[in-house]
């Protein structure tokens, strides 16, 4: 029986339960030292103990607070627990402030064991991995594996195979899938060819093995349908498929075991997750849309007489198209005038439209002197208003609350492949691209690749991160067009 390695957040989960005895030791040292007793003795502070334990693991797993742990140095050890231990600390508060019990608890015992935490936290981290590297290099290494690959490709995948101190795999040997007069190949005998190598596995100790050979070649087939016969376990390396930070994984899909092979990936619990944030945001944000219509809806309506809302064609992920809805700010002709403006664009390759004074707004427009005179319609764009609209896209699910900007279609027909890679994910309210800069930012590239790179590094944490980020946005209006 194969026993596979740990996946995701489960893989460091000895890191989970590491960090959560240290939090109970800051948490206990705090209590000794601000009251001189035992901290759990006290309703009021045990049932805080237990809910530091839950939101521990909450932000282990929302913020991946262990990705590539065991190869963090001392600094960036430190920079991540310190991190870590902050967003304990800020998350305990905002429990204690909304269930109102804040003045109950201790400021500086809370503070004692931000510190602790912090300082505990980080020697046992440092410690445990001491101790697991050097565990990996003293013990026996159990798993024999056999490797087979290709005369160019086996001395690197060998001596990868070779460096991997975590599985405790023990070369036996290699077969080459081309005939070679070398005996050896990176210290490691060659035990065998294509032909004969089933008779070598049914009658050595083989417990696995590493398979690195394209599969357009017969004898890796039978070779795999032989292990499957034998009850031997095969890995199958794919070969540089595409670009580097592409994401690979198997799964069934109508009864045949596929590798699928994605920019990232949501776990069922993740994406779970996402959905429900956006729900809730997405019953606030209409509720306040709502209100926002009931004071200066009518105000539009003075000035540019038509509907509140406007609605526009935008593409969403992965070329669905939907109808998004922001509080018009515009007057009802602007996209029959948005082609007498290109000229005006700032964005000059035309892959988004943009400019520096736009008179299709509502109250803009230039007086006999030259000056600018701006209206109703100005301010709702520098303050965002129009945006809640689309509150009513992410209840809906066309869009979520954290995402990429949904094109227009005229955008969108522009696309070329590279510039596809946005829409991988649901659009969004906001995103990467808007606290990064929104509407100074004028090189399409430039928006491409921040969205990208938020696709590639996306996690619940990250959404929080640019949700807080959007509100300084707002709040200062850098940036907003």
């Amino acid at each position: 029986m194969y026993k596979r390695n740990a996946q995701g957040w489960s893989k460091h989960f000895d890191f989970l339960v590491m960090d959560e005895i240290s939090l109970q030791i800051a948490f206990i040292l705090a209590g000794l030292f601000r009251h001189h007793s035992w901290v759990y003795a006290t309703p009021l502070y045990r049932s805080l103990g237990f809910m530091l334990i839950l939101i521990n693991a909450l932000v282990m797993v929302l913020f991946n607070s262990m990705h590539n742990v065991m190869s963090r140095g001392y600094y960036t050890e430190a920079a991540e627990t310190i991190k870590h231990c902050f967003y304990v600390f800020a998350i305990a508060t905002v429990y204690m402030f909304a269930t109102q019990s804040g003045d109950a608890y201790s400021r500086i015992l809370l503070f004692l064991t931000f510190l602790f935490h912090t300082s505990v936290g980080y020697g046992l981290r440092i410690l445990w991995k001491l101790y697991l590297k050097r565990h990996s290099k003293s013990r026996e290494k159990k798993n024999s594996m056999l490797v087979v690959a290709s005369p160019d490709s086996a001395n690197e995948i060998l001596q990868r195979l070779s460096k991997d101190t975590v599985g405790g795999y023990k070369i036996v040997g290699t077969v080459l899938t081309e005939a070679s007069e070398k005996s050896e190949i990176a210290g490691y005998p060659i035990v065998a060819d294509m032909a004969t190598v089933g008779n070598y596995i049914v009658r050595e100790w083989v417990d696995s093995v590493y398979i690195d050979a394209p599969l357009s070649d017969e004898r890796v087939i039978k070779l795999m349908d032989d292990c499957a016969l034998m009850a031997v376990p095969t890995h199958y390396h794919v070969p540089n498929m595409s670009r580097n930070g592409v994401k690979r994984f198997s799964e069934k899909i109508g009864g045949t075991t596929v590798l699928t092979t994605s920019i990232n990936y949501a776990t069922p619990i993740q994406a779970v997750m996402k959905r429900a944030f956006d729900i809730l945001g997405g019953l606030i944000g209409s509720l306040v849309a709502l209100l926002i219509i009931a004071i200066i809806g009518p105000i539009i309506k003075k000035q540019s007489p038509g509907p509140i809302l406007f609605a526009q064609e935008r593409i969403g992920q992965n070329g669905k198209r939907f109808k998004m809805y922001k509080i018009r700010s515009m007057y009802m002709d602007a996209e029959e005038r948005k082609k007498d403006l290109l000229e005006q664009n700032r964005v000059k390759d035309g892959m988004m439209f943009k400019l520096d004074f736009d008179p299709r707004i509502i109250g803009n427009e230039i007086l006999p002197d030259g000056t600018k005179k701006t209206g109703i319609g100005e301010f709702i764009r520098k303050t965002s208003l129009d945006e809640f609209g689309q509150f009513y896209n992410v209840l809906r699910g066309d869009m979520s609350l954290i995402g990429t900007r949904p094109p227009t279609v005229d955008e969108w027909e522009k696309y070329e492949y590279h510039h596809r890679a946005r829409l991988a994910i649901k659009p969004g309210i906001t995103g990467l691209w808007q606290v990064s800069g929104r509407s100074e930012i004028t090189d399409f590239e430039e928006v491409v690749r921040l969205d990208t790179e938020y696709i590639t590094n996306w996690s619940p944490g990250l959404d929080l991160k640019i949700l807080f980020k959007t509100v300084g946005v707002l709040f200062s209006r850098k940036g907003a067009m």
